[in-house]
């Protein structure tokens, strides 16, 4: 029996991804294993989102050789579909496939493996994906690519144009879901809230039919534009639905000059406005806060410092987020960015990610203290280190605490 070992770089939706490629594999009788346990293949899914991870994806495949130079080493995700070239001429590598050919990986490799001239044909626009593996959580994929271009982004180069498969395909797969005792299922995607471009139908429809399946609990929305989440899908959730009050939203910038040079499509009155839309229908009296998590990127070409502070400012007194997401900008070669002469110096921008930084961790601290003693329900995952079991609340709040049998993957009532 061969041997196959993944590899994953990046977003969940990579996770997912990978998760699916691997139930593929084993049902054509390979068996997986960790990377460092003798593979006779490698899968590596790698990301491209900043100069950085570009970086890692060749170390990483570099590595892989050098530990087992007779193995096949497979490369796909998004670093595959803008350099794959370059890949190639990487030692050890044996395919590479982009953003299309995503759906050719499993046959390719066994044709590959039995000798055989590859039968795969032709491109599938959307992979469709979820992940398994994890007895209390699924990311389930819904959306591919994006159509925004924001000026410092590779993504849509990467994962190409807005798409998806139907809701009637989705709805399936967390059934599927459900059968494996899975309690809970996080949507994932590009640009989540873009759903229904390819097939006509609409995110809030779809939410509504996810919300009827058996056996799924709780659902929580990955990262969606503030654009995109509407008011009609915010006061269907508050109305009492499966979906918790957890949102991961980006903003990139709290100053209206960079949010207009970046392209995004709000400024921050209206983000503003959304945030305090979703407080004042989902946060009633002595309930639960709603759980924001915020992207900003630090160091934008042209942020001075007073653009910086209108950030800084906007998150602390305005937002107050449970968490910031921090990234420093990355120079993307094709970007508008990129070409911008005005560059933020590497030692700027990293001070500026360790000011965010620091008060996302007031920020947390605060959001967590806000919920002493008040009733939440928490779903502990299956894990156990040091004989404590953890979980995470309904709002997102990591709660630790003795294990004790049968709390596994179960939904529990605690006081905070």
């Amino acid at each position: 029996m061969k041997k196959i070992a993944f590899i994953t770089l990046g977003c969940k939706l990579n996770y997912a991804e990978t998760s699916t490629y691997e139930r593929e594999f084993i049902r054509n009788g390979l068996q997986p294993v960790p990377w460092n346990r003798g593979a006779d293949i490698f899968l590596v899914n790698t990301c491209t989102v900043t100069e950085h991870s570009d970086k890692k994806c060749r170390n990483i495949i570099r590595k892989l050789h050098r530990l087992r130079p007779d193995a096949e080493i497979v490369v796909t995700g998004c670093y595959a579909q803008l350099r794959k070239e370059e890949i190639r001429k990487i030692e050890g590598v044996t395919y590479v496939f982009g953003a299309e050919e995503k759906s050719m990986v499993v046959q390719t490799v066994m044709d590959h493996i039995n000798g055989l001239e590859p039968s795969a044909t032709g491109c599938s626009s959307f992979f469709p994906a979820y992940s398994s593996g994890e007895r209390t959580r699924s990311f389930l994929k819904v959306q591919d690519g994006c159509d925004y271009f924001c000026a410092y982004c590779t993504v849509p180069y990467a994962r190409g144009a807005s798409r998806n498969i139907p809701i009637a395909d989705i709805v399936r797969q967390a059934w599927e879901i459900s059968a494996a005792g899975i309690k809970e299922i996080v949507l994932t995607g590009v640009n989540t809230g873009d759903f229904g471009k390819s097939t006509g139908e609409r995110f809030i429809d779809l939410l509504k039919a996810l919300d009827k399946v058996g056996g799924i609990e709780r659902y929580r929305i990955s990262s969606i534009e503030p654009n995109l989440l509407t008011e009609e899908t915010v006061d269907w959730i508050a109305s009492g639905t499966k979906f918790l009050p957890h949102f991961h939203i980006p903003l990139q910038s709290g100053s209206d000059t960079v949010l207009r040079e970046m392209g995004r499509r709000y400024d921050t009155a209206a983000f503003e406005a959304k945030i305090r839309y979703i407080r004042e229908k989902m946060e009633k009296p002595g309930s639960l806060k709603v759980f924001f998590g915020i992207d900003v990127i630090a160091g934008f070409p042209g942020e001075t410092d007073g653009l910086f502070r209108e950030t800084y400012d906007f998150l602390k007194d305005r937002i107050r987020p449970a968490f910031i997401h921090v990234f420093p900008y990355s120079r993307r070669a094709g970007t508008r960015a990129a070409a911008r002469k005005d560059q933020v110096k590497d030692a700027v921008k990293t001070e500026r990610v360790q000011m965010l930084e620091k008060l996302s961790d007031m920020l947390h601290e605060d959001f967590i203290k806000s919920h002493k003693g008040m009733k939440a329900h928490v779903l502990f995952e299956s894990t156990v280190k040091d004989g404590m079991i953890s979980g995470y609340t309904e709002n997102y709040i990591r709660v630790e605490r003795p294990a004790e049998s049968g709390l596994e993957g179960k939904i529990t009532e605690i006081e905070l």
